[in-house]
């Protein structure tokens, strides 16, 4: 089985325009849409949709490895980052800080040239053990010989498939000195089209020991913001690529194991990321949801944990709300669970379910969109 980097011609990337150039187009008016939308919006809107876009981006980007990290810490730890006020913040574990020290790095500072000192910093931020689970790892550095190929393998013991092979590790140092220069230069290339082949490019070298899928999306949201001209993120890329994840992983595939034509992996990264669009959409719509929920109850009287609380439903709470887990997630007593619970009754802001008895649950009341 041969790879794509084998082959004579390697990293010389070739493609249909005329297969692409209505869907490129597409993109680039619904993206250039999308922001001017949201710059209507004011500074605080703005900034709102950007946290719940980056919130996506970190969780989803590691749940494509089968890493799930606390929404709470994450959306805390871009909050104090960014300077936005959500109330009560929630401790982040180094692992939380890490990942989304490098994503907001990669789109912040998306016009600083990419090197590899920078990206060694992301490689030891996602590892700040030293460890991938139980493996020990090079951190911070190119993959060595002594860690064996670096292969995609599924399956179980004895009976493994493998995917992929990445270049031998002799080859990185020269490979990624050519990406980065790739990289920072300019081609005559759109630039969202260059986001999906650094993206491709990047996973196809491999270079880390691990981490390598969660840096290669990274690359292409730097790219993306290049794109843009603007270091706020209004959708994920990684959040839609996690709802695809099969067909990402088998496009990759084909593409790896094909020639150097990569329409097909073109095609799928640009519907890709029309497809988030749409989820921006649904970021949009949260954020002014919530906007019109504080200006109606703009006079109430509310102290720090209904408040927490309150943000927490509107983050998509798991389960229903009572009093127990009221006092478990404000660390306090039940009865002054309750009595927090009693007065957002009192104020119109909960609601008894249905339910009664020892069950009593409540929701949120809906703000009525003003017309």
């Amino acid at each position: 089985m041969s790879y794509i980097h084998e082959l004579r011609d390697w990293p010389h990337f070739r493609w249909d325009t005329a297969k692409i150039a209505q869907k490129l187009a597409a993109v680039r008016n619904r993206q250039g849409r999308l922001t001017g939308r949201m710059e209507e919006l004011g500074f605080k809107l703005k900034t709102e949709a950007n946290l719940e876009a980056l919130t996506e981006e970190v969780t989803k980007s590691s749940e494509i490895e089968g890493e799930v990290l606390s929404r709470d810490q994450v959306r805390s730890s871009l909050a104090r980052r960014l300077g936005v006020d959500i109330g009560t913040l929630t401790p982040a574990e180094r692992n939380v800080e890490g990942i989304v020290e490098m994503t907001l790095d990669a789109t912040g500072k998306y016009n600083t040239p990419l090197t590899s000192e920078r990206l060694f910093g992301w490689h030891a931020a996602l590892f700040p053990t030293g460890r991938s689970g139980m493996t020990k790892i090079a951190v911070g550095a190119w993959r060595t010989e002594e860690s064996g190929p670096m292969q995609v393998v599924s399956g179980a013991i004895g009976r493994e498939r493998v995917h992929y092979e990445a270049p031998k590790a002799a080859l990185l140092p020269d490979e990624m000195k050519a990406f980065i220069d790739w990289f920072n230069g300019t081609q005559d290339i759109d630039p969202v089209l260059k986001a999906a082949i650094a993206h491709l490019r990047f996973v196809t070298i491999h270079p880390f020991g691990d981490g390598n899928g969660r840096i290669a999306r990274a690359i292409a949201d730097m790219a993306l913001a290049r794109s843009e001209n603007s270091p706020q993120r209004f959708y994920s890329m990684s959040a839609q690529i996690r709802q695809e994840r099969n067909a990402y992983y088998e496009i990759l595939e084909a593409t790896q194991k094909g020639d150097l034509e990569i329409t097909d992996w073109l095609t799928w990264f640009l519907d890709c990321l029309d497809r988030a669009f749409d989820r921006a959409d649904t970021i949009l719509s949260s954020v002014l949801r919530k906007a019109r929920f504080w200006k109606k109850h703009l006079d109430q009287k509310l102290n720090e944990r209904q408040r927490a609380m309150i943000e927490r439903l509107f983050e998509g709470f798991e389960g229903k709300v009572n009093s127990s887990k009221w006092a478990k997630l404000t660390k306090t007593s039940q009865d002054t669970a309750l009595r927090d619970i009693d007065d957002l009754v009192d104020k119109g802001i909960l609601a008894k379910d249905a339910a009664g008895g020892r069950s009593t649950s409540y929701s949120l009341v809906e703000a009525v969109a003003e017309h």
